[in-house]
């Protein structure tokens, strides 16, 4: 794995994932190795910069973390190539929507805009099935109980955790105005709306509970072409809180640490999610900012990219933009 000047080691195991789709390294042309010396020099700050001190939305500690860090850099050095060092100053590259798809539009961002968050989306789903089909039984279960873990928990337990918990559903489009009937005819002998709701569905519809399951909640972008619609079914400790029914069929499936996963086997790059906690999580200025790594299954041949995410609140991803300042090549 590639390593940074605050370096983790931990990345989620999932799948021993197979060569990805062959890219075109640019790690050449990110720096020309020329050994002893440097190569590379401090390159113009871009123009669409956000200085961290005008993001909406973060606490002073944030800001001076996140400031702080910016003129230090970020070290990079190639997880293979010991001698490729590459240190980049992270930016805010402006907010990105929150309709779901905030993961895909961020790193089609922090890119360069050559694929469309869809695109990005679905080239995630077709290497997790490619590579969850070759993938050992033993394999698939641990896989397998990790998307259960996040879509289809055990309602018995975990409460000294969460206050509330999800079960995510799956219902193909065509297939809600049966749904709908079903549900009234409950309604009509006195059933109350949610708890038929709740009935109906979890008797008709697709639990996101295996690796078939989760390719088609993570293809689902909100969009008129999705062949399926989230439902989300949301519980206390003391039972059924809520049916978010999403009738109109916008909601779309936040990306995970398996789609990062799979972003970066199929580009050859680390991703770097840069996460920021507030004071409400209880940890000081200097331990207020993490890098959770996200590895290729695979050779390392693009420099990483890096994304943001707000350590607190509702979790919503936006793009950093490293602007390269300066790269190594040492004996």
């Amino acid at each position: 794995m590639g390593k940074l000047i605050c370096d983790s080691t931990a990345s989620s195991p999932v799948i021993p994932w197979h060569d990805p789709t062959t890219t075109t390294s640019s790690l050449d042309s990110a720096a020309t190795v020329t050994v002893g010396v440097v190569v590379g020099k401090s390159t113009p700050v871009p123009e669409n910069i956000v200085s961290w001190e005008n993001v909406r939305g973060l606490e002073d500690q944030q800001k001076k973390h996140l400031t702080r860090l910016y003129n230090k850099g970020v070290l990079w050095k190639h997880p293979e190539d010991k001698s490729l060092i590459i240190v980049f100053k992270l930016s805010h590259g402006g907010e990105v929507e929150a309709d779901g798809n905030c993961l895909f539009t961020a790193a089609s961002r922090s890119m360069g805009g050559g694929a469309t968050a869809r695109e990005l989306r679905m080239r995630s789903v077709r290497r997790f099935v490619e590579d969850l089909a070759a993938a050992a039984e033993e394999t698939k279960g641990v896989i397998e109980s990790a998307i259960r873990h996040m879509y289809a928990p055990d309602l018995k337990s975990g409460w000294g955790i969460h206050v509330v918990q999800e079960v995510k559903m799956l219902t193909k489009k065509k297939d809600r105005e049966g749904l709908e009937s079903s549900i009234n005819e409950l309604i009509q002998i006195g059933m109350q709306r949610e708890l038929a709701a709740e009935s109906i569905y979890k008797e008709r519809c697709i639990a996101v509970d295996d690796g078939l399951s989760w390719a088609k909640y993570m293809s689902i972008s909100g969009c008129p072409d999705d062949e399926y619609d989230i439902i989300t079914l949301q519980y206390t400790e003391e039972g059924l809180l809520t049916v978010d029914e999403n009738r109109d069929g916008h909601a779309a499936a936040f990306g995970d640490d398996i789609a990062i996963e799979c972003l970066a086997t199929e580009f050859k790059r680390e991703i770097f999610v840069v996460q920021a906690h507030g004071s409400d999580a209880m940890v000081d200025e200097e331990n207020c900012v993490f890098f959770l790594p996200h590895h290729p299954r695979s050779e390392v041949c693009e420099p990483p990219f890096f994304l943001f995410m707000k350590g607190t609140g509702k979790q919503h991803i936006t793009c950093l933009l490293p602007s390269l300042y300066d790269s190594y090549s040492r004996y």
